[in-house]
């Protein structure tokens, strides 16, 4: 795996909207606090555009991604916000010139089907970070703040992945693996099966996490990739932050731990949940591509 050129103060951000658009006034104050992060900033056109629920046409919103890991200029790129938009530019990706110019690029939630093309086409480690208009205009808290510079900033080395203080790792299934840590939102991560992007769990660290969507739906995502073969092939799992899917109708339900016994579980592999990665804050950043060991009997992530 590539792990791309790491940041520094005065480097020039790239901030592009490759899924849903945001407002005029956050693409000025999300430009405005990378400057105060100290960083100069470059406005990719998909930031401003509007086409229905995408932030523009499938070609612009590719062409920016394109073309600012392209660009000399540009040495690292952060999506402004995810919504719904990604897997829709999957073919029209310059992996190649992807290959040729490795750079830091972060985000989450919808923007996972293109961590997993890059990992795994490009061999490039990402990183599942804020963005900046959805996670770091109006509380963009210290822990955060940290865990995405310990990640992509210059001169600084982290060796394991820790949960913000008062924030309990918990143990689904003991033991320990190791392998990459790959993954991202559940949602995209069911989307890309049965595709050319389809996520490869073979002897991976499988994290996962999703918002809004009910256990059932959960459940659904999680038998899909069973039956696929996915959960099976993995060494084990992260589970993080999993934001309004406790069920929010009336009808009986299972709850997320059960549904996670039920289908996690049986594949006997370590895994922990309660990591507070995903739709929440604080947030940590996780380097998706990265080798880690997970010991699930001590609730321990480190990085390999």
């Amino acid at each position: 795996m590539i792990m791309p050129k790491l940041l520094k103060k005065g480097d020039c951000i790239g901030l592009i909207a490759p899924a849903s658009p945001t407002t005029d006034e956050k693409v000025l104050k999300s430009k405005e606090k990378m400057k105060e992060l100290g960083f100069e900033v470059k406005l990719g056109e998909s930031c401003y555009g509007k086409y229905g629920y995408l932030s523009g046409t499938d070609e612009l919103r590719a062409k920016d991604l394109n073309s600012m890991f392209k660009s000399k200029d540009i040495k690292g790129i952060m999506c402004i916000r995810g919504g719904y938009g990604t897997p829709r530019i999957l073919d029209k990706i310059d992996y190649e010139a992807i290959k040729n110019n490795p750079k830091v690029f972060i985000g989450y939630s919808d923007i996972t089907a293109i961590h997993i093309a890059l990992n795994q086409i490009c061999n490039l480690i990402t990183f599942h970070g804020p963005m900046a208009s959805t996670d770091m205009l109006e509380d963009f808290d210290e822990f955060t703040k940290k865990s995405l510079f310990d990640c992509i900033v210059k001169g600084v080395s982290i060796k394991s992945i820790e949960n913000p203080k008062d924030h309990k790792i918990e143990k689904l299934v003991g033991g320990c693996s190791e392998g990459q840590l790959v993954g991202g939102n559940l949602s995209l991560i069911a989307a890309t099966m049965g595709t050319p992007y389809e996520i490869d769990t073979r002897g991976k660290i499988l994290f996962m996490e999703d918002i809004d969507e009910e256990p059932y739906n959960i459940d659904r995502m999680l038998t899909q990739l069973a039956l696929a073969g996915k959960l099976e092939e993995a060494a084990g799992f992260i589970l993080g932050d999993w934001k309004n899917c406790n069920g929010k109708t009336e009808q009986p339900s299972l709850t997320l731990l059960e549904v996670f016994n039920d289908l996690i579980g049986p594949m006997n592999k370590p895994t922990i949940y309660n990591i507070r990665a995903g739709h929440c804050n604080p947030m940590i950043t996780l380097p998706l591509g990265k080798k880690v060991l997970l010991d699930a009997d001590k609730c321990e992530i480190t990085y390999i």
